[in-house]
């Protein structure tokens, strides 16, 4: 592959990638979810499904243990997580999504399926497959973060 088409390629997949986080994003505020951002998804990726310490989430986003405790805060402030005695080190805080984190879960994966039933209309059912099942090879393992 040259030069000129791997950036090509690099271009679509980034792009896709922006929109399908825009389209769950706006999907979860329209499901009644105000106030959330793109963040806050790529962080309960990883509060589910047993919690994570603010330093877990910290490493997760690519971030400071700040920043990450500034996160928490917020969705503790709006009801989506709460803090928890961890069950493993007395000094530590567990961070576990309320119902209405795990809800919002639930919102975002209807998004998801929204966003991927829309490739289907343009691509066909067998090649949005045959696309999953290729992306899902080449995927790196490890954490879905968001590119800050």
């Amino acid at each position: 592959m040259q030069n000129s088409e791997a950036m090509a390629l690099s271009a679509a997949l980034l792009a896709v990638a922006g929109e399908l986080t825009r389209r769950i994003n706006d999907g979860v505020v329209a499901r009644g979810f105000e106030g959330m951002r793109p963040a806050h998804g790529f962080a309960f990726a990883r509060l589910a499904p047993d919690g994570a310490t603010v330093t877990d989430l910290a490493v997760h986003l690519g971030v400071t243990k700040q920043a990450a405790s500034q996160l928490v805060d917020e969705l503790v402030r709006k009801g989506y997580a709460e803090r928890r005695p961890h069950p493993g080190d007395a000094r530590a805080r567990l961070v576990v999504l309320t119902g209405a984190g795990w809800a919002c879960t639930r919102a975002a994966e209807e998004a998801a399926a929204e966003a991927v039933r829309a490739w289907g209309e343009v691509l066909g059912e067998a090649e949005t497959r045959a696309l999953a099942e290729r992306l899902l090879r080449i995927a790196p393992n490890g954490a879905i973060r968001p590119a800050w």
